[in-house]
């Protein structure tokens, strides 16, 4: 919808800004050691979401030792504790607005207690598993770098890709595909000189709630911010929409 902004799109848009805070190396660095233990080992090209995870962190430039360290954390090899576990929370923000929240904790309870707090605060409501999950869809995401090339010839490639989806959102691209597809497509993009600024798997919502008056539109995107800047949460999905100039 023109004029109007996701909250995908006013995540990453803030990106910059969070990037320059020091908890960003500490969730990406729990990231690939949680990626090593449920994903499958510590070798990437066998464990796609570890592959994901340093590849996440490569785009942020956190330092080689960094990943390496983290690997072996979750790996158990360098002795330190990894009692790490991926949560979920599933709930309502304020006006009926979906949410997803991942995380990755040494302290469920601790977590738990916090996620519901904020929502209670923000007068949201936390649910139980499967409440919003099945408004959103697990998909594969990239984020490319404005191109050279027009709408027309840059559509005819995505789909000889095999991507699902793209958005022009104005200052990037953004290309959703099949979760085990979005590797080799990131591949293929990138052999044809296009430049990947961001890769993930995430949760695309399928339906979205309109906003359309500052207040409540301030209201949800504080909370969402402030759910996302927990220790313990990595990504905050949810089904806003809303008018750019609601949140000038």
């Amino acid at each position: 919808m023109s004029g109007h902004s996701k909250w995908s799109t006013i995540k990453r848009q803030k990106g910059a800004t969070d990037k320059a805070r020091g908890q960003l190396f500490t969730k990406l660095a729990n990231g690939i050691s949680i990626a090593v233990r449920e994903g499958g080992g510590e070798d990437p090209e066998s464990n796609i979401r570890l592959r994901f995870a340093i590849d996440k962190a490569k785009a942020a430039n956190m330092p080689k030792n960094n990943i390496e360290r983290a690997i072996a954390r979750g790996s158990g090899k360098s002795g330190e504790n990894a009692n790490l576990h991926s949560v979920i929370y599933e709930g309502f923000a304020p006006h009926g607005v979906a949410v997803l929240a991942e995380g990755i904790t040494d302290n469920k309870q601790r977590t738990a207690a916090q996620v519901k707090n904020l929502f209670s605060k923000y007068s949201g409501n936390l649910g139980s598993t499967g409440s919003v999950g099945y408004l959103f869809e697990h998909v594969g995401m990239i984020t490319l770098a404005p191109t050279k090339l027009n709408a027309e010839e840059l559509m005819d490639l995505l789909i000889t890709s095999g991507a699902t989806d793209f958005e022009d959102q104005g200052d990037a691209y953004v290309v959703y595909t099949k979760p085990q597809e979005l590797h080799q497509i990131k591949t293929f993009l990138e052999r044809k000189a296009l430049t990947t600024t961001d890769i993930e798997l995430t949760f695309k919502p399928t339906t979205f709630v309109d906003i359309t008056d500052a207040q409540s539109a301030k209201q949800i995107v504080t909370f969402l911010n402030t759910l996302e800047e927990l220790d313990d949460i990595s990504k905050v999905h949810a089904n806003l929409n809303v008018a750019q100039d609601l949140l000038a």
